[in-house]
């Protein structure tokens, strides 16, 4: 196929590989006099300072699932997607003053590892298992699927190629230096990824106005388009089963941001290597002001590619090529890749290195966590229990090659997918609400006892089963049906939690008669305490989150 790709484009492209492959390599070496122990590979040493929190925070978070998985959303349903990005804000402001100052007074390398210090050892097994599973099959796999088809739509490379190549472009790095190297890399990645969003944000929103400027052609597409920019959608709405209304605001989509932002390895790990709690919280305010930002750069070209594909105008200047793999509600996914087609010699270069750039920063994180939780909460509890720091990080980084030979082989089966974001959140939010309701009252509920988690962690599957299932499945055509009518995934996550929470508070008073667990975390008068800049930071981000919820509503 005609990619449209030219020689700038490819030198920008290649230029960028090397600077992030050299900046990897360089912050992978082993300083002379010290080999890496356990916290230099995992923790990077715990010396990240704020700006290369918040910026691997973003990098990490923002990937192909972003990129073409919500511009798809965006395309299909509009901007109500961007609920996922802005009520994530909020989120990270809760995470920054009541889930880390607990986390880091633990000193633990590993989510599951709180969860022993809080509960036990079979816990610990029990989630790392999960967290292990849903990494390799559900995130990674998704990740280099969704980047292989941008490769294969802009470039033409064949998709087993590019999944290929996309898995050894972040083994190169990523795998030998660990965390330390792929902090400091996000950090060059984050402005590539939004400088280059930026530049399809603008071409696409250019084209829709014939030339006459990106704000004009904001306003054609809200005129052309009014339905996208609903936020809050109605029942009338045929997205609404994926999101609800206002249960978007004040139900489970509480429930998908907690759990990814608090408890989520390959995101919290960036603030557990913060040099203190303050340079922490101070990463993730940065890291909030961000998620406000991207909206525009990954569901508002959705949105455009929609306005252009149903106006014969519009799609007849962008000629034949403009036919080719053209986006559908059927096959939402390829908006963005579609868009990039159409940007102009080095433009064009730079909107994919922005897409490579968000597709291999999560690869590498994810690969990442995998490892440390795979190393720290099984390799180490089961089969080495004291391991030397050699023999712990090699052990890390062949478990970080399994866990992307394995995405390798089954990211191709996601080709008969739609909608890949909505996917992944689906089968997250299958496991998400156990998790969540084990952490919370763990944090915050002295009373909730370790046998009660086990089995609240374990009920959860099956009940999140029956929310998603038992109208089509297990009482249809029964007199129960009317009572279990089928539900936006989101309230079924949301049901979950709570289903769950009353699980775990019910069997842990018949087991202690309503006395605290021995493990229960006792909360200080100055726990929560937060510094000026924070808060300062947190009041901005919730006023303009106000103005915008007030704007779109």
């Amino acid at each position: 196929m005609n990619t449209g790709f030219e020689t700038l484009d490819y030198v920008i492209f290649i230029a960028y590989a090397i600077l992030i492959l050299f900046i990897g390599l360089w912050m992978s070496r082993d300083k002379k006099g010290h080999q890496k122990n356990a916290q230099d590979y995992f923790l990077a040493s715990k010396s990240l300072p704020w700006w290369a929190i918040g910026t691997s925070l973003i990098a990490a978070n923002i990937s192909a699932e972003q990129f073409i998985g919500m511009s798809g959303s965006g395309f299909a349903v509009g901007l109500a997607i961007s609920s996922y990005e802005w009520m994530a804000a909020i989120t990270l402001l809760i995470v920054g003053k009541y889930f880390l100052p607990i986390f880091i007074e633990k000193g633990i390398y590993t989510i599951p590892g709180f969860v022993e210090k809080r509960f036990s050892t079979n816990l610990k097994t029990i989630l790392a298992v999960f967290w292990i599973a849903l990494y390799i099959f559900v995130n990674i796999t998704s990740v280099l699927y969704l980047g292989a088809l941008a490769m294969n739509t802009v470039m033409g490379v064949n998709m087993t190629w590019a999944i290929i190549g996309l898995a050894m472009f972040a083994a190169a790095y990523s795998i030998y230096g660990g965390l330390s190297s792929i902090a400091w890399t996000d950090s060059i990645q984050v402005v590539f990824l939004i400088v280059g969003g930026l530049a399809t944000t603008y071409l696409a929103l250019n084209t829709v106005s014939g030339g006459d400027g990106m704000w004009e052609g904001l306003g054609i597409i809200y005129d052309k388009a009014p339905q996208k920019f609903d936020m809050i959608l109605d029942k009338s709405n045929p997205q609404y089963v994926n999101l609800p209304g206002i249960g978007v605001l004040i139900g489970g989509l509480w429930v998908a941001n907690l759990y990814y932002w608090g408890f989520n390895q390959y995101i919290i790990q960036r603030a557990l290597a913060a040099k203190n709690l303050r340079e922490a919280q101070k990463g993730i305010v940065l890291a909030a002001f961000l998620k406000l930002l991207l909206p525009f750069i990954i569901v508002i070209p959705g949105i455009a590619a929609y306005v252009i594909v149903n106006d014969p105008e519009m799609l007849a200047r962008l000629g034949a090529e403009g036919l080719i793999n053209i986006p559908s509600l059927e096959e939402a996914d390829k908006s963005y890749p579609w868009l990039i087609q159409f940007l102009p010699t080095g433009l064009k270069g730079l909107a994919f290195v922005a897409l490579s750039a968000a597709i291999v920063s999560s690869l590498a994180s994810m690969l990442n966590s995998t490892s440390t939780i795979f190393t720290m909460d099984i390799y180490k509890q089961y089969i080495n229990k004291n391991p030397s720091d050699k023999k712990t990080v090699k052990v890390g980084r062949i478990t970080s090659f399994v866990a992307l030979g394995i995405g390798v082989l089954v990211a191709p089966a996601l080709d008969s997918l739609n909608q890949i974001f909505q996917y992944i959140q689906e089968y997250t939010g299958l496991v998400s609400p156990g998790i969540l309701a084990v952490f919370l009252l763990g944090l915050f509920w002295k009373k909730a006892t370790n046998k009660a988690a086990i089995w609240g962690a374990i009920i959860s599957i099956p009940v999140a089963m029956f929310f998603k299932i038992g109208s089509t499945g297990w009482v249809a055509n029964t007199s129960l049906e009317p009572y279990f009518p089928i539900q936006p995934f989101l309230n079924q996550m949301g049901y979950t939690t709570i289903v769950t929470m009353l699980i775990i508070m019910f069997i842990s008073w018949l087991q202690n008669k309503g006395q605290d667990d021995e493990k229960g975390i006792e909360l200080k008068k100055d726990t929560f305490k937060t510094g000026p800049v924070f808060n300062i930071s947190a009041f901005a981000v919730m006023i303009i989150l106000a103005v915008l919820y007030s704007v779109f509503y």
